[in-house]
């Protein structure tokens, strides 16, 4: 297991019980390095959206248990955020929650010509994810073509 890992693991370890007790969903949480600067993000979400107070109280008590605990040896920044209009699906429960939504896949490399898919998901397992494009078309993509998976945004 990587440090990164390791960290990520760690640390949701400490936040689930806090979403938990609010009655929130943990989303994912991610440890990354961008420029210089190391980040620690957590990213929070429920019903009808989070809002910057549950963002605050979540943020304060992880910090709390963080430095308690004091496991992440680099210095870092802490985010606790909500996952935005364009999440990713990452988690079964995120495909779960998304079958018969449309979503976007991008892929590492074209595949017949294209990088990036449409359309409503259908299923998916460990193996493949499958959707159904405009013009009703089923559509199975091999999981480790994918680089990204997401719900689409509609203005």
């Amino acid at each position: 297991m990587s440090r990164r890992e390791e960290y990520e693991m760690k640390t949701e370890a400490l936040l689930q019980p806090i979403v938990d007790e609010k009655g929130f969903e943990l989303v994912d949480v991610e440890y990354v390095k961008e420029g210089s600067n190391w980040y620690l993000r957590a990213f929070v979400d429920k019903p009808g959206g989070i809002t910057i107070n549950d963002l605050e109280s979540v943020s304060r008590k992880l910090s709390d248990l963080l430095d308690e605990e004091d496991f992440i040896s680099d210095p870092y920044i802490l985010e606790v955020s909500s996952p935005g209009l364009g999440r990713p699906l990452k988690k079964d429960k995120d495909f779960d929650r998304s079958i018969g939504e449309e979503i976007e896949i991008h892929l590492y490399r074209a595949i017949d010509g294209n990088k990036q898919y449409v359309g409503l998901l259908k299923a998916y397992n460990k193996d493949t994810i499958t959707i159904e494009d405009e013009s009703g078309s089923e559509i199975n993509i091999d999981r480790v073509n994918v680089s990204l998976v997401r719900l689409t945004i509609d203005f």
